[in-house]
């Protein structure tokens, strides 16, 4: 742990929040990425496809069993119960900070929602090996940011399954995936989630 008291993980590594916030009745989880930029310049590098990378950040609702509850994603930006919210699509991947967040209402999560999958992948199909910088975060209710995850995998693989966020008798434990996945959208990726989830 950091002396500022956020927590850095690996792949595979995980942290109960529970343990770390008292302001843990809702959850910002901003995922974030730049374009890798191209080395070439003028027409060529404009040609690379330097300026923007469309990633969409998902989140899959699952129960104790890894069976699919619900969506989350840039066709659905509320789950049914208005506990899981996506705050909109971001087409380019350019600037600081987060580039998508979805908001987690812990406290008003329907007793059978046990497991949040969070994803990102290519609606257009673009690769990871154009993906730089990417990393995966948890703010608390009071602005606190608690984990960060910073994925260094690159490859040709659409998708990336990033992060779980659990809960096991009140407590809530982040988990840092890093999972290549070809996918397109959401839904080509939740049979390999539901697998990981079942190991």
């Amino acid at each position: 742990m950091s002396p500022s008291g956020k927590v850095s993980l690996t792949k595979r590594q995980s942290v109960s929040l529970t343990k770390m916030s008292s302001a843990l009745s809702k959850v910002d989880i901003g995922l974030g990425w730049d374009p890798v930029k191209s080395e070439a310049k003028g027409f060529f590098g404009k040609l690379a496809g330097s300026g923007s990378i469309d990633l969409d950040a998902s989140c899959i609702l699952l129960d104790a069993n890894s069976q699919l509850l619900e969506n989350v994603w840039f066709m659905r930006l509320k789950s049914k119960c208005r506990s899981v919210i996506h705050h909109g699509d971001n087409l380019t991947g350019e600037g600081d900070g987060d580039d998508e967040v979805i908001t987690v209402n812990l406290n008003q999560l329907p007793a059978n929602v046990s497991t949040l999958a969070f994803t990102v992948n290519s609606f257009r199909g673009q690769n990871f090996n154009k993906v730089a910088n990417a990393f995966c975060r948890v703010v608390d209710s009071s602005g606190k940011e608690l984990v960060r995850y910073n994925l260094t995998e690159q490859g040709e693989h659409t998708g990336v399954f990033i992060a779980s966020l659990s809960r096991n008798n009140g407590d809530w434990t982040f988990k840092a995936h890093g999972t290549a996945i070809n996918g397109r959208t959401v839904k080509d990726m939740i049979p390999q989630i539901k697998s990981e989830l079942s190991q």
